[in-house]
């Protein structure tokens, strides 16, 4: 089986769920948000499920993102993602050669 594919990126999407992982000391949370613009008119504003243990954050994005059919985004300053998770890339624009 393939596994998920999340673009990492730096900061949250204007037109994707984002799953915001952090580390504060010891602890790991997530945070999952999406714009209302997102959602097609779906939700009528935009959605922050406010600090979740990481792995229940996880889960709720991937979650959220299938129920909306919305790509998932992944904000990750602190390195926290996991490979069992899936793959976590860098979205990289080809350069025209001269």
């Amino acid at each position: 089986m393939t596994a998920n594919r999340f673009e990492q990126v730096d900061e949250p999407a204007e037109d994707a769920m984002t799953l915001t992982l952090a580390k504060d000391g010891e602890k790991q949370s997530g945070t999952v948000s999406c714009p209302a613009a997102a959602t097609g008119g779906r939700l009528p504003k935009g959605f922050n499920s406010g600090e979740l243990p990481l792995k229940d954050s996880i889960s709720s994005a991937v979650r959220l993102a299938n129920e909306f059919k919305l790509a998932l985004v992944v904000v990750d300053p602190d390195g926290l993602w996991q490979p069992q998770w899936g793959e976590l890339y860098r979205y990289e624009e080809e350069t025209a050669e001269e």
